[in-house]
C-alpha cells in the first residue's frame, strides 16, 4: 500500500470534498474504494467507477472495487507453532493473495505503517490445511486478518481497506515501546466494531 493510498485513513478528508481519483467527480459520503493492482494504491471512488470496476470474475483488471463482505470465522484454527512458523512478530496480520504476484501476501500493523512478513508457502499451506472450510478471498481487494489477542485467536474475511485503517489507526495512535494505553484501546475498539459489523462466516472446522 503506497503512502498516498495510506494517508486517507491518516488525515481523513471531510465528505463534502472527497472526490473520486478515476473521475474527479464528488465521490459521495461514505464513497466505496478501488485498489490498483499494479501500485496497491487504494483511491476513492464514486458509485459510478465503483460500479464499472466491481466485476468480480475479472481477475485481469488493473482496478478493482473492493467490496463490502464481512465475515466473523469463528471456527477458524491457528496453533501458536503455526503462528511461529508464519513469522508474524506482533499479534495481529493480514492476508491476501496479490495477483501481480501470483502468491499470498502477509502484512501486519506498526508504528510505520504496513510491514509486509515473508511468508513461509509450507507454512501458509498448513494453516490453510487446518481449515478447510475457510472462504476464499477475493484477489488483492479482500484479506484474511487475524488478531491473536488475549482470549484467543480471532479470524475475519474483510474488505482490504479495512485492513489499511487498523494500519492507520495503529500508525496514529502507538506511543512508545508497548503502544501505550490509548493505542489499545483503539485496536480493542476497532475489532470490537467489526465483529459487531460482521455475519459468521463457514468453516468446517
Amino acid at each position: 500500500m503506497t503512502a498516498t493510498g495510506l494517508r486517507r485513513f491518516l488525515e481523513p478528508r471531510a465528505p463534502d470534498v472527497a472526490r473520486c481519483e478515476l473521475c474527479a467527480a464528488p465521490a459521495g459520503a461514505g464513497h466505496g474504494h478501488v485498489v490498483n493492482t499494479e501500485s496497491r494504491a487504494l483511491q476513492c471512488a464514486c458509485r459510478a467507477c465503483y460500479l464499472l470496476f466491481s466485476h468480480e470474475a475479472d481477475t485481469a483488471r488493473r482496478f478493482r472495487a473492493v467490496p463490502e463482505r464481512y465475515l466473523y470465522l469463528p471456527s477458524f484454527r491457528l496453533s501458536a507453532a503455526d503462528w511461529e512458523a508464519l513469522r508474524i512478530p506482533v499479534r495481529t496480520a493480514f492476508f491476501f493473495h496479490n495477483s501481480v504476484l501470483g502468491r499470498v501476501a502477509a502484512f501486519y500493523p506498526s508504528p510505520g505503517g504496513a510491514t509486509e512478513s515473508e511468508l513461509p508457502p509450507a507454512a501458509w499451506e498448513r494453516v490453510l490445511a487446518a481449515n478447510p472450510g475457510l472462504p476464499e478471498a477475493l484477489p488483492d481487494v479482500e484479506a484474511l486478518l487475524v488478531d491473536r489477542g488475549p482470549d484467543g485467536s480471532g479470524c475475519y474475511l474483510v474488505p482490504i481497506d479495512a485492513c489499511y485503517e487498523l494500519v492507520g489507526l495503529v500508525r496514529t495512535r502507538w506511543k512508545g515501546f508497548d503502544g501505550g494505553q490509548d493505542a489499545w484501546e483503539a485496536i480493542e475498539g476497532f475489532f470490537a466494531e467489526l465483529r459487531g459489523r460482521s455475519k459468521t462466516g463457514g468453516g468446517d472446522g
